[in-house]
């Protein structure tokens, strides 16, 4: 197994008697036998990737307007207790922050008009209706 990657090693090269240089070739072995018995998830990956990021990095959809819209789509739904908030797992109604969302996709509508394509203007166009309608039914 491959030892992790760090950006810089620190070597003391200071001379030793025999007997300190014995313990530390030994604390590195004991070292070298623990990061074995780490199983591949708990393992840094590159760059100090923290544990199961690899994972988080694989599944994370492609960054384009539609996702970016979709996020905020998600984020509205959260806070209008359409959907379980994912740090709690419990349906959570925070009006405000849904309406600041809801005013966020608005301006985006607002300036990117003229600049999207037929579907990214619909999709827009119709999370802002849904949104909005769910909004309105809420703040009754």
């Amino acid at each position: 197994m491959p030892e992790e990657k760090k950006d810089f090693i620190i070597k003391d090269r200071r001379i030793f008697s025999q007997e300190n240089m014995d313990i530390d070739k030994e604390k590195e072995e004991k070292e070298k036998i623990q990061d074995a018995k780490k199983p591949e998830t708990e393992e840094a990956g590159p760059a100090g990737e923290k544990p199961g990021e690899k994972e988080a990095r694989v599944c994370l959809p492609e960054i384009n307007f539609p996702t970016f819209i979709m996020s905020l789509n998600v984020s509205a739904f959260v806070n209008l207790g359409v959907l379980d908030n994912p740090a709690n797992g419990k349906k959570e109604k925070n009006l405000d922050l849904a309406k600041q969302t809801i005013d966020i996709l608005c301006m985006l509508e607002e300036k990117t008009r003229g600049n999207l394509s037929k579907d990214e203007e619909s999709m827009l166009k119709n999370i802002l209706y849904d949104l909005r309608i769910i909004y309105v039914k809420e703040k009754k």
